[in-house]
């Protein structure tokens, strides 16, 4: 059991409510991830701000699910792989597709594969990845600008992932589904 409690909006601290109301206008619901980040206003606003501006970048939704679940399948988080698979079917991610994204095997679409492949070296090997790795993913068609808005998916990733293994996060209702296939 967890020493970090799922918050409600009535009982997470002051600092954390507007925050955990925003969730609730965008998704309808408060994830689960953010009533346990909401424990602390500066990491809720962290992670919210940071999934904010990947959000905001240049890949399209399908490729950001893909970013967000391979990042979350290195990293060994269920939550968040079952939430952004949820999110992933919803943009056009299939069931293989997600299963191969999960698994790390070959997808069938080259440019998402070479996204796929680039995310999981880039969190394998904490960044340092080679000329070869950055000049695969150019020569799939996407750009230097995008190398780096991957590292901002990585560090709101991370904080996510971690939190998630610290807190026990269990998997909102709305993720199930996905939760039974990651």
């Amino acid at each position: 059991m967890s020493i970090f409690p799922i918050h409600t909006p009535e009982t997470a601290p002051e600092a954390s409510r507007p925050l955990l109301a925003q969730a609730k206008a965008q998704f309808g619901f408060v994830p689960n991830i953010l009533s346990g980040l909401a424990e602390s206003p500066a990491a809720l606003e962290a992670y919210m701000t940071a999934m904010g501006i990947f959000h905001r970048g240049s890949f399209s939704e399908a490729e950001r699910d893909l970013v967000l679940i391979a990042i979350s399948a290195r990293n060994g988080c269920d939550y968040c792989v079952a939430a952004h698979s949820t999110q992933g079917a919803s943009h056009g991610l299939s069931a293989e597709d997600l299963a191969a994204i999960r698994d790390r095997v070959p997808l069938s679409d080259p440019r998402l594969e070479a996204l796929r492949r680039f995310v999981d070296t880039l969190v394998d090997k904490r960044g340092w990845v080679g000329e070869d790795d950055v000049q695969a993913f150019l020569a799939a068609g996407f750009e230097r600008p995008q190398v780096l808005e991957l590292l901002v998916a990585v560090a709101a990733k991370t904080l996510s992932n971690y939190a998630n293994h610290l807190i026990g996060t269990p998997i909102d209702d709305q993720f199930a589904a996905q939760a039974a296939t990651a």
